[in-house]
């Protein structure tokens, strides 16, 4: 085992208490850093006692912590004037306002131009603007791009009435990540993929896990450190290679993040480790039909079992069965398969319901119920931990890139997908998939996640289409009876109606057509091996309940609606 980094930070409100607790006497401070509201309240109160003004607020998300903390009253009215800074678009900012409009939904959220300060203009029920400071500041990431961040700040003025300082404040939050990413990127990594197994970051934060009221949101500074480590070592593996930052070839290894929450100091480690051992999964739910959270791999490969066919499975790179199923029957051959990101998980469950169905009608289709086990496996142990959190380290494979993108041999977990639709012949596949239930941050690289900026807050179920040239016609019409069927489930529908009103208001139009109330995108494809593949999006990444029951529900109704339109 080789250990990159091995550091421990302090915490940063203690800090600040140590720093200002003795000979700061009628001072004021105001600081802005990455904890939660329980530790910045114990640190006003010390400081108190000790004679010294506190006002320690976020961070992150700023706007929305003080609509939450501060605000006195239900609001009837809210109006938000973003901040015009050269660097940061309005866009931005009102997305870093999310979700505001689906928690105040009667209270007639708007946003318009503010100025050029870097501070939200907040008018409650018509009165005057009130300024809310957003602290952000221009730094480079790791691939070396200047973005502008959310950071820690400090404001000190002494008993005096004398400006100390106001500036940024380094907080532990961005030293780890400061610290890690140097770590990384100062390695000597050799040449050629994959550089190692596992790469796992494993840190312990202060930090803010806070529910929202409004649909599956959840505040959490430790989720969005997991998402900017992955995304940021994965863009620095692919640029050492000379691949653009949306390359999904890369096979660097498995990098996996595993960040948890403390109320002591902050500490990262980074060390190379071998593959996790291939285990038997724990029991999931005991029927595939009421399922209300994902299910595991024992669970899948017994679903699978219990529907026969002729057996295609293949092993993964860590070992694991990739479940492959050919059925003989009627009906133009079609592809059904799931889990290719494996922390989208209600298609998996949606799969094995429709296959049960197809099965029983006699009908003929290949049928893979999860294309990637490997991050199947690594989202369970991940979710253990972290339930509400989207951990994108499962998305991709154990050897780092996205299983449909793999081109060179050896092809592993891909060539299920080509043994099937060559033998089958499949002219539709229909790839069910999944996205964030909640909103997607990448804090210290941008807040935004670059090449991701369409999926960052939820929009509700939606479908893509994807033809080969030449096999665009009825591609529209296949679509409205589609959306049309699946229109009558009135809790997708009124699903749909309420996250498409919370979209509009923090980022716009939907950017393609909205058919009976779902977003459709249409487009031709040349990387696909069908003539067309249709693929879900259902807002799933951490949801359980009834929420996850709804959404198993309508990827099983999507895809047997689908074959049924296709000819069957």
């Amino acid at each position: 085992m080789t250990v990159l980094l091995d550091i421990t930070v302090p915490r940063t409100v203690d800090a600040l208490v140590a720093r200002f607790a003795e000979g700061h006497r009628g001072a004021s401070v105001e600081a802005w850093v990455f904890d939660n509201a329980a530790a910045r309240r114990v640190a006003e109160a010390r400081l108190a006692a000790a004679g010294v003004k506190a006002r320690l607020r976020s961070a992150y998300k700023p706007l929305v912590h003080y609509v939450l903390e501060e605000m006195q009253s239900l609001p009837r009215r809210i109006a938000v004037g973003l901040p015009a800074h050269p660097a940061g678009s309005a866009e931005r900012f009102r997305l870093e306002a999310y979700p505001l409009a689906g928690i105040y939904p009667e209270a007639g959220v708007t946003f318009g131009p503010g100025g050029a300060a870097l501070a939200y203009e907040v008018s409650v029920d018509g009165g005057a603007a009130v300024p809310v400071f957003a602290p952000n500041v221009m730094r480079a990431d790791p691939l070396g791009v200047e973005v502008l961040t959310p950071c820690g700040w400090l404001r000190h003025v002494d008993a005096g009435g004398v400006v100390v300082s106001d500036g940024p404040l380094e907080t532990e939050y961005e030293a780890v990540f400061r610290a890690g990413m140097a770590a990384v990127m100062g390695h000597g990594w050799p040449r050629g993929w994959p550089c190692f197994e596992v790469l796992a970051i494993e840190a312990e934060i202060p930090g803010i896990e806070r529910g929202v009221p409004y649909g599956d949101e959840v505040i959490s500074t430790a989720e969005a450190l997991h998402e900017d480590f992955y995304f940021s070592i994965l863009d620095v593996m692919k640029a050492r290679a000379g691949l653009g930052p949306m390359d999904r070839t890369a096979q660097p290894g498995q990098i996996v993040p595993e960040i948890v929450t403390t109320e002591g100091p902050a500490r990262v480690r980074i060390r190379l480790r071998g593959h996790d051992a291939v285990t038997v999964s724990r029991p999931g739910p005991e029927t595939i039909e009421d399922a209300d959270r994902p299910p595991t791999e024992a669970q899948i490969v017994a679903a699978t079992d219990a529907l026969g066919g002729e057996v295609r499975d293949i092993a993964s790179v860590q070992g694991r069965v990739v479940v492959a199923r050919v059925f003989e029957g009627a009906g133009p051959a079609v592809l059904l398969s799931a889990g290719q990101h494996a922390n989208e998980t209600s298609g998996i469950v949606g799969a094995l319901r429709a296959a049960r169905v197809l099965r029983a009608a006699g009908r003929g289709f290949g049928f893979i119920p999860c294309e990637n086990p490997d991050g199947n496996a690594l989202h369970h142990r991940l979710r253990a931990a972290n339930p509400r959190h989207m951990h994108h380290a499962a998305r991709y494979s154990a050897l780092g890139d996205d299983v449909e993108a793999r081109e060179g041999a050896p092809l592993y977990e891909k060539a299920a997908r080509l043994a099937l639709i060559e033998e089958t012949g499949a002219r539709l596949h229909v790839n069910l998939h999944g996205y964030p239930s909640h909103e997607w941050t990448r804090p210290l690289s941008g807040y935004v996640p670059r090449g991701f900026e369409l999926w960052t807050i939820p929009k509700g179920f939606f479908l893509i289409l994807r033809y080969l040239p030449g096999h665009e016609a009825g591609t529209r019409e296949f679509l409205e009876a589609l959306t049309a069927h699946l229109a009558e489930d009135e809790a997708l529908a009124a699903f749909n109606r309420v996250q498409l009103a919370a979209w509009a208001a923090h980022a716009g139009a939907v950017p393609f057509p909205v058919l009976n109330g779902i977003p459709c995108n249409i487009g031709e494809s040349t990387r696909q091996t069908v003539p067309w593949q249709l693929i879900t999006e259902y807002p799933d990444e951490t949801i359980y309940g009834d929420a996850f029951r709804l959404a198993q529900r309508t990827q099983m109704r999507t895809a047997l609606k689908a074959v049924a339109l296709f000819g069957g």
